[in-house]
């Protein structure tokens, strides 16, 4: 069966920091040029969908915001769909912020030292939402626990243990998400990013494609592999980023290729594009 959707991981998969991956420009205009549709997904939930098409176009892969899902838009999208009303705290950046208020959402403001006023109270937290976040401090981490002791809503865009960067990974949500469990005790309630079932169900409903006609293309075995798997998708894993050749070959259930980069799929997958 030939593959016609193809979702691709973004963070060490299509680019690193900001440069582009080896075959990435190429193949994914050869994948264009032959009416393949085509999907990216980020669990970093840092930007805007419309900042990471700009960067996808800088980078050479020509990109709108419908091209784009992150973690952070498809939790927006699910609290807003089924829990629109919760008071929400969020431990991540601006940019979270503002994308889950876009939806409508009631989000907490941060704590003004000018105005003693704002300082959030435990009390008043019906959902504490953990992301990346490179501001992390110890008033936030201790709020989101205050909050969650108390019976607040546990909800994550993303649970990556770390973020690739050039030079090597740094902590993601997963440290933040696993620090809260062991200290109330508790268990993340919803996560939004892969390797949910939400963020694909998002995906496929954007391709308008079966799950058999797709292929899912990340570096990461937890979460991309994962997910594709999980959905009934073909997987790709690529070299390019967190995992390596011996990684995958701990793998209980192997992905159906493994890649050194995304510029090798038109001559390995040839006969199914």
């Amino acid at each position: 069966m030939a593959l016609d959707g193809f979702v691709f991981d973004l963070d060490g998969t299509v680019y690193l920091g900001e440069a582009a991956l080896p075959g990435a420009v190429e193949t994914i205009a050869h994948l264009r040029a032959r009416a393949k549709r085509v999907l990216f997904v980020s669990n970093k939930p840092l930007q805007p969908r419309q900042a990471y098409a700009d960067k996808l176009t800088r980078l050479g892969i020509p990109a709108g915001p419908d091209d784009v899902i992150t973690s952070g838009y498809v939790l927006g999208y699910h609290l807003a769909r089924h829990f629109p009303d919760l008071a929400t705290y969020v431990i991540g950046e601006p940019a979270l912020l503002d994308e889950l208020r876009a939806h409508g959402l009631h989000i907490l403001g941060e704590f003004d030292d000018q105005d003693p006023k704002e300082v959030i109270q435990p009390d008043g937290v019906d959902a504490v939402v953990v992301a990346f976040d490179r501001t992390l401090d110890y008033r936030k981490l201790n709020t989101a626990y205050q909050a969650l002791v108390r019976g607040a809503r546990f909800f994550a865009t993303n649970a990556d243990k770390t973020c690739p960067m050039p030079g090597g990974g740094i902590p993601d949500a997963g440290a933040t998400i696993a620090a809260l469990e062991h200290l109330t005790g508790r268990k993340l309630e919803l996560l939004a990013g892969k390797p949910s079932a939400l963020i694909m169900e998002v995906a496929l409903s954007r391709l308008a494609l079966p799950p058999e006609r797709c292929l899912m293309v990340g570096d990461r075995l937890e979460t991309d592999m994962l997910m594709g798997q999980q959905a009934g998708m073909k997987t790709a894993a690529v070299l390019s980023g967190a995992s390596t050749r011996a990684d995958v070959a701990r793998m209980e259930r192997q992905p159906d290729f493994v890649l050194e980069n995304i510029g090798e799929i038109p001559h390995v997958l040839r006969d199914l594009l």
